[in-house]
């Protein structure tokens, strides 16, 4: 049973396993007097509507579980070239050779959790255990657009130059965020990802 917390006059938060199969499940199907489905870290916001049935949404909330990712759907593919400053560190911390650093990097499974910080930037889980590495300890004041990084249990690329407090190890020319499209971001929760070796 999922533990539902009142947020709010017009929000409930759930904490569940998967966030990201739990919005998928609200949103394929969304209750009576639900307007909006955020996912996060460990939990889904779920805002609703002013007259809605709070009780019987709390009821529900409750007991909903993840729709799993549709291992079928199309995945994003990013070219990376690995030569970020802080890839060396990175390698060092982790007791391995930059080779495997980015071998280790490439071979994980991504999927993204959820999206925060900045527009267009995904929280991807699935990274290596072993490539786990802490945040910097003094952020930097301007990461450049694009880079790729780890940090803790999750990797994720830049998507506009910002502060920024990841460990860089590679660089992108993939365009993350972008409001020419129908869907600015690339990358939204549940989305699967997978990064390989830029050969240019």
């Amino acid at each position: 049973m999922n533990e539902v917390r009142r947020y709010g006059d017009h929000a409930l938060l759930v904490e569940v396993a998967d966030p990201a199969g739990v919005a998928r499940t609200l949103r394929a199907a969304p209750p009576a007097g639900v307007l909006e489905v955020v996912p996060a870290a460990a939990t889904v916001l779920v805002v609703h509507a002013p007259g809605a049935d709070v009780r019987r949404l709390e009821a529900l909330l409750a007991e909903v579980c993840p729709t799993p990712t549709d291992e079928a759907a199309a995945e994003v593919v990013i070219a990376v070239r690995y030569d970020g400053d802080d890839l060396h560190d990175v390698a060092a911390l982790c007791d391995l050779s930059v080779q495997d650093v980015v071998r280790r990097h490439q071979a994980a499974a991504y999927t993204v959790a959820f999206c925060g910080f900045a527009p267009g930037f995904a929280y991807l889980r699935g990274l290596d255990p072993a490539l786990v590495v802490p945040r910097l300890v003094t952020p930097r004041v301007r990461v450049p657009a694009g880079s790729v990084a780890v940090a803790d249990t999750w990797s994720a690329v830049y998507p506009r130059e910002s502060p920024g407090g990841w460990r860089l190890i590679g660089h992108t020319d993939a365009t993350l965020w972008d409001l020419g499209r129908p869907s600015p971001a690339l990358l939204a929760p549940g989305t699967r990802v997978r990064f390989v070796q830029d050969a240019s």
